[in-house]
């Protein structure tokens, strides 16, 4: 028995799990809220203390020991906007958290607000998709229109009848070929017609 069995170093790497894309913008979506629901708390504690640091005038912030996590959403909210997030396209997570964080950098808003923010961001990429999803299938008819008239249109300008170019033969076709074409005036091109 070698020691190589021992050591995990012989696996192959362990590839990126095959999850399905929804959980994973999900969880990812969801990740970023309870992280900035737990900045927003940090955040008010420490407003908390400086506005008792300068209503008594003394700092005991050093004495106060805070539990991990005081505010949590509700499991009736949590679910819904985990349905929400089930709507964004794995494309929009990215723009979708940084709106997030813009707007809470922008608004800095209580504990309790964190997941009414989230949810207004929720909507509006969904919107967003949604208006998206339309105008592509309004494009594709479009198109599917265009296609229909193009068709027609190469398919009469196929049978259109040219009159300079004709197998018929005429009897003023052949006097003019009997005779030389006339010159131009200098200012205009002179087209002749070769066969």
């Amino acid at each position: 028995m070698s020691l190589a069995s021992w050591f995990r170093w012989n696996d192959p790497p362990n590839r990126i799990s095959q999850r399905n894309p929804t959980e994973m913008v999900v969880e990812t979506l969801m990740m970023e809220l309870s992280w900035q629901t737990k900045q927003a708390e940090k955040q008010q504690r420490e407003r908390e203390n400086e506005y008792r640091k300068i209503k008594t005038g003394v700092d005991y912030g050093w004495l106060v020991s805070y539990p991990k996590q005081s505010y949590d959403i509700s499991p009736g909210e949590r679910l819904q906007l985990e349905d929400m997030c089930t709507k964004i396209h794995p494309s929009y997570c990215g723009p979708v958290i940084l709106r997030f964080r813009q707007l809470i950098a922008e608004y800095e808003p209580e504990v309790q607000e964190v997941s009414r923010l989230f949810r207004s961001v929720l909507q509006e990429a969904a919107e967003k998709i949604k208006e998206e999803e339309e105008a592509k299938k309004l494009a594709r008819q479009w198109n599917t229109k265009n296609k229909t008239s193009l068709s027609l249109a190469t398919f009469k300008s196929r049978s259109r009848i040219s009159p300079f170019i004709s197998d018929i033969k005429t009897i003023s076709e052949d006097v003019e070929r009997g005779t030389q074409p006339t010159r131009r005036v200098w200012s205009m091109p002179e087209f002749r017609n070769a066969k």
